[in-house]
């Protein structure tokens, strides 16, 4: 039968080696670091993209983005893993509006510590209209053009298709009263031989006895 101090002896090194994974997990998610160099562009009036970067060698499998509004509570809350991505874009943004938004590394472990605060303004819709040279055109822009263009096509080519028809029918009409007009000059000119005085056979005129 062991003894209670020989048994003390036997879990004190399996109780020293469990605290010592146990620190070693928690010193790891330490340092996992916070993203650097976030950054806010692609600014828009309802939208913008946050970008930022990782140390390497951080074992990050995903991220996580606080965006709230600035002197607002409310915050909206967005996260992602299983993924290498470094940008996020942030939607359904009020015009002419402050907002701030944080960036934290998503581990198995855990998540690093929240990013510097980056603070960025959306634009007001006539401000980005002013800003917008008269030169650039959008891809909706262009696409829209492509369509008045293609709709412009079907309206012509429906015009000239309607046209040929109608030159076709004039055609084959003309050409119907022209195969009938020399049957026509053939009736008109039995109806008068057969309307005309007859004549004696010497040459003469019939005339009646008085």
């Amino acid at each position: 039968m062991a003894e209670p101090g020989s048994s003390a002896a036997l879990l004190l090194p399996l109780l020293l080696a469990l605290g010592s994974l146990s620190v070693s997990s928690v010193h790891a998610d330490a340092l996992l670091s916070a993203p650097l160099n976030v950054t806010i562009r692609e600014l828009e009036v309802n939208s913008a993209v946050v970008t930022w970067e990782i140390l390497e060698g951080d074992p990050v499998i995903g991220f996580a983005i606080t965006q709230q509004k600035k002197d607002v509570r409310m915050l909206r809350f967005i996260q992602e893993v299983n993924t290498t991505t470094r940008s996020c874009a942030l939607w359904d943004l009020d015009e002419d509006t402050e907002y701030i938004v944080h960036v934290q590394s998503i581990s198995m472990g855990g998540s690093s510590p929240p990013s510097q605060p980056v603070l960025f303004r959306t634009p007001r819709e006539s401000e980005k209209m002013a800003s917008k040279s008269p030169d650039e055109v959008t891809v909706e822009e262009v696409g829209q053009a492509a369509q008045l263009r293609a709709g412009e096509l079907i309206i012509i080519v429906v015009v000239l298709v309607m046209w040929a028809g109608v030159i076709a029918l004039f055609c084959r009409q003309y050409d119907i009263i022209k195969d009938n007009e020399p049957n026509n000059n053939k009736d008109k000119a039995k109806n008068s031989s057969e309307c005309s005085t007859p004549e004696h056979p010497q040459g003469g005129l019939l005339r009646s006895n008085v």
